[in-house]
């Protein structure tokens, strides 16, 4: 549990799908030593619940595994709305794990 909270430093994408959800994926370093330190049972979808800050902004939210052996977080419009993020935007983010 040595990077626990972890500095996310990515780009936002959209999921090409209905909603419009938009997401950053973790890096794969940082998700495999989430795989390894929190192995607890997990809730729908395989996903583990975090505590994240972008800008001013912290929230929770879960982040859920991806067919590429990584996380994605997703971002709220809300969470986008309040710290002006758009779909390519980098940003960086602090994400706890907990429990």
């Amino acid at each position: 549990m040595k990077n626990n909270p972890y500095t996310i430093f990515e780009k936002v994408w959209a999921w090409q799908g209905k909603g419009g959800w938009h997401f950053v994926t973790i890096q794969k370093e940082d998700a495999a030593e989430i795989k390894k330190d929190f192995i607890w049972p997990r809730k729908g979808f395989g996903s583990i619940p975090v505590k994240s800050k972008i800008g001013n902004t912290e929230f929770k939210t879960s982040i859920f595994p991806d067919k590429k052996g990584t996380y994605v977080l997703p971002l709220k419009k809300e969470i986008r709305d309040k710290e002006n993020i758009k779909e390519g935007d980098k940003v960086k983010i602090f994400l706890e794990v907990i429990n």
